[in-house]
């Protein structure tokens, strides 16, 4: 079975794989000649992961999945969520959405978040979604050098490590993105051929 992933996010790329039992395979959007930064308008997590599977789904045809993730903040209103990437300006650094995050919770002792991932599978002409979500808590200051995003920031309850301190397989048992791929997984075996 091959799918397209429509992302070109390396380090999502790579998480996903990760997960794929054999039989699985997975296309990148540099994989099929797509270089178009699909627009992430949407007001929701969920809405940005149905706008660039229907994006790929329309252009070019195939069936495919494609994941947002956000980071959702209690002391924040749940900022900044659908914003995640982009909370430090367009050019989506992760250094500086960390910095801008550490800022905003400055004074704040009420630190618990969640990370949450949606998927968005259009497979044989119908959609599905599945929803991870993790349940943690803002460190007071990176701690890490793996992963990608706030990994450095983000500690899971009942966990000692935080995100950026695990090894992609540790991460990948408890993360918000390795629940919804699990069950995109479970889905894709139950109906294969």
């Amino acid at each position: 079975m091959k799918l397209i992933f429509a992302s070109n996010n390396k380090n999502k790329i790579k998480e996903i794989k990760n997960q794929l039992p054999h039989g699985i395979e997975i296309l990148s959007l540099e994989d099929i000649g797509c270089n178009v930064d699909i627009p992430e308008t949407a007001k929701t997590i969920e809405g940005n992961a149905l706008l660039k599977a229907d994006y790929i789904k329309r252009h070019y045809g195939f069936d495919c999945f494609a994941d947002d993730s956000g980071l959702e903040v209690n002391a924040l209103n749940g900022a900044p969520g659908v914003y995640s990437a982009r909370y430090a300006g367009e050019e989506k650094n992760d250094t500086a959405n960390n910095a801008k995050l550490l800022q905003e919770l400055k004074d704040c002792n009420n630190r618990k978040a969640n990370f949450k991932t949606v998927i968005a599978l259009h497979y044989k002409g119908i959609q599905h979604m599945f929803t991870g979500i993790i349940e943690g808590e803002i460190l007071e200051k990176p701690q890490g050098d793996k992963g990608f995003g706030y990994d450095p920031l983000f500690k899971a309850n009942g966990i000692t490590k935080s995100f950026a301190e695990m090894s992609l397989e540790e991460k990948n048992a408890i993360s918000h993105r390795g629940k919804a791929v699990k069950q995109l997984v479970d889905f894709l075996l139950s109906v294969q051929e």
